[in-house]
């Protein structure tokens, strides 16, 4: 892992194209601001890591559930 420290409206920069920047620093807590592509997904760990498991739920539903639902069409 790479670890910088940056100031108060320092930023680093992510390849050619995405900025971090901190923004504001209040306590224990820094608030950071992303320009990236819109192509670029961004996400809080928290909400990255629950969509992966929502989406390995999704891959085991049962393949008796999904004929059911293709039939009734």
């Amino acid at each position: 892992m790479l670890v910088l420290s940056r100031k108060l409206n320092e930023s680093i920069i992510i390849g050619e194209n995405i900025e971090v920047k901190v923004l504001s620093i209040e306590g224990d807590q820094v608030k950071l601001g992303i320009v990236a592509p819109k192509n670029i997904k961004v996400h809080r760990r928290e909400v990255y890591e629950s969509i992966q498991e929502q989406n390995k739920a999704a891959l085991n539903i049962d393949a008796n559930l999904i004929q059911k639902l293709t039939k009734k069409r």
